[in-house]
């Protein structure tokens, strides 16, 4: 079995479907949607957050310590819906879907469920 795993402040994001026309009837041609700025679509997959660097292991290589790596987490959760920069997007196609890697600071707005 296999997953994707998103480091650090990556997150996975199932794109929305594009419209093919205008409200005032237009349809609009492939290279006008591929030209949009931003983009809309669900969360999928958040990466563990941005990491802390901790000073006490200043003298020490990062990669021989035991000790787990700590992270500040995220605001986008699994689920969620957001609108994000299409140009800071990584487009990857994973078991015959498309999906996009984000950083998230290009994550502009996320629209969640109240609980």
């Amino acid at each position: 079995m296999r997953e994707i795993i998103l480091v650090a402040d990556k997150v996975l994001i199932e794109p929305a479907k594009e419209k093919d026309k205008t409200d005032a009837g237009l349809y609009l041609p492939q290279t006008v949607k591929e030209k949009a700025k931003v983009q809309t679509g669900k969360v999928i997959k958040t990466g563990p957050g941005y990491p802390i660097h901790d000073p006490s292991l200043l003298n020490e290589e990062p990669w021989l310590t035991k000790e787990k790596s700590k992270y500040f987490p995220l605001q986008a959760r699994q689920g969620d819906y957001c609108i994000f920069l299409r140009d800071e997007a990584v487009e990857i196609e994973y078991e015959g879907r498309k999906y996009f890697v984000v950083p998230h600071a290009a994550i502009l707005a996320l629209i969640r469920e109240s609980a």
